[in-house]
C-alpha cells in the first residue's frame, strides 16, 4: 500500500488487510468486506447528495448498490491536503456485465426496470443537473423548461455537424475521414433533422413534466462497465448470479427509459442492430415495468438520431486535424455501414420509416 493510499484510509473506521489497483481506482480488502478507494474528479457538491439517493434505495430494499461510507468525522468524502477528494465505496465480488452474452443483457435490461421502479422520489430532493455537474432543487416547471432539454440539444448538434462540414470542405488535402465523412454528410444529416421533427410533435415535452412531478429519477450511465455479476450469489429464481449496479454519479431527474435508451443503444451498436436482440431487451424490461406508448414514442425520438456520427464528427472537430486517429475513422464507418441495419431496427421495432 502507498503512503498516500494510506493516508487516506486512515480517515475511515476500517481495518486494511490489503489493496490493489483497478480501472481508475483502489480495492480495498477490509474487515467490513470489498470497498473501492475512488477519487472525486468533478463537483464534490453533488457527493452528500448522491449518498441520499444511496440511502433511499437501500430503504427501498434494492441493495445491491455501491453505497458511500462516511469518515470517522461522519462526512461523505474525505478532503486531503492537497486539495483532493476521495470516496470509499462498498464494492462486490463480481465481474463486468458480458456484452456478448444476450442472457446477461436481458438480465441487465429486467434489473433495470426494478431499479427504475424504486428510483421514484416525490417528496425528496429531486434534483436538476446543470452544465456543470451541480445540483439545484428542482422548482415550478416553465414551458421553456420542457423543450429546452432534447430540442436545443438536437438543434445544436446539427448546428455543429453543419459547422463539421463547412471545415471538412475547406480541408487541403482531405484524407479518409473527411472523404467519408462528405459522402454520408446529407444522409446523416437527413436523420437529424428527422428527429428534431419527430420529437416536436411528440409527447416528450409531457413526459418530461410528469416524470418531474413524480420524482423519477435516472441512473444516468448504466452501461455494462456499471453492471456487476455476482456469481455464487444466488437469488429466488435460482439464476447463477445476481446484478449489482454501480456508480449513480450522474443521477439526475429525467424520463427514466432515457437509461434504456442509452443502454440499448450501446449494446445494438456492439451487435449491430439486431432487431431480435434489442426487441427481446425491450421485452425483458416491459416486462417487470411496463412501457407506455408515450415512452415508446420517446424511445423512437432518440434511436432516430445519428448519436454516433454527431459524437465522432464532434470528436474529429475538437481534436488535431493534422493526425486523425484510425479509431475515429473506424468509429466513422461503423456508423455508416450500420445505418441501414439501425433503420430496419426503427421499422420493425417502432414502424417509424424516413
Amino acid at each position: 500500500m502507498q503512503e498516500y493510499e494510506r493516508a487516506v484510509l486512515e480517515k475511515y473506521d476500517i481495518d486494511v488487510i490489503g489493496t490493489r489497483k483497478t480501472r481508475g481506482a483502489i480495492l480495498c480488502e477490509t474487515n467490513l468486506g470489498l470497498l473501492l478507494l475512488k477519487e472525486v474528479k468533478g463537483s464534490e457538491k453533488r457527493i452528500p447528495v448522491l449518498c441520499g439517493v444511496y440511502d433511499f434505495l437501500q430503504r427501498q430494499g434494492y441493495e445491491k448498490v455501491d453505497h458511500i461510507l462516511k469518515t470517522k468525522e461522519g462526512e461523505c468524502a474525505a478532503r486531503m491536503e492537497d486539495g483532493s477528494v476521495y470516496v470509499l465505496k462498498r464494492w462486490f465480488q463480481g465481474r463486468e456485465c458480458d456484452v456478448r452474452k444476450p442472457a446477461e443483457l436481458l438480465s441487465a435490461s429486467g434489473n433495470l426496470a426494478k431499479l427504475h421502479m424504486v428510483m421514484r422520489w416525490p417528496d425528496g430532493p429531486v434534483r436538476e443537473t446543470g452544465l456543470n455537474g451541480e445540483t439545484k432543487p428542482a422548482g415550478k416547471m416553465k414551458k421553456s423548461d420542457l423543450t429546452e432539454g432534447l430540442e436545443s440539444e438536437y438543434l445544436r448538434h446539427n448546428r455543429e455537424l453543419s459547422k463539421v462540414r463547412k471545415f471538412v470542405r475547406s480541408v487541403s488535402p482531405k484524407g479518409e475521414f473527411e472523404y467519408a465523412f462528405l459522402r454520408c454528410f446529407d444522409q446523416m444529416y437527413q436523420w437529424g433533422e428527422a428527429a428534431l421533427q419527430e420529437l416536436m410533435t411528440s409527447g416528450c415535452g409531457k413526459l418530461l413534466k410528469e416524470s418531474r412531478r413524480q420524482g423519477c429519477m435516472v441512473h444516468g450511465e448504466y452501461n455494462y462497465h456499471n453492471i456487476l455479476m455476482i456469481q455464487g450469489d444466488y437469488n429466488y429464481r435460482k439464476e447463477p448470479y445476481r446484478i449489482a449496479t454501480t456508480n449513480f454519479e450522474k443521477f439526475k431527474s429525467d424520463v427514466q427509459v432515457e437509461d434504456l435508451y442509452y443502454f440499448l443503444r450501446k449494446v445494438m451498436e456492439k451487435h449491430g442492430w439486431k432487431v431480435r436482440l434489442g426487441d427481446n431487451m425491450l421485452n425483458a424490461y416491459a416486462a417487470i415495468r411496463p412501457l407506455s406508448e408515450a415512452e415508446m414514442e420517446y424511445l423512437c425520438v432518440r434511436f432516430i438520431y445519428p448519436e454516433k456520427f454527431w459524437k465522432t464528427a464532434d470528436s474529429y472537430y475538437r481534436s488535431n486535424k493534422a493526425w486523425v486517429s484510425s479509431k475515429n475513422i473506424e468509429k466513422l464507418q461503423t456508423a455508416i455501414h450500420q445505418t441501414e441495419e439501425k433503420k430496419r431496427f426503427l421499422e420493425e421495432i417502432f414502424s417509424f420509416h424516413l
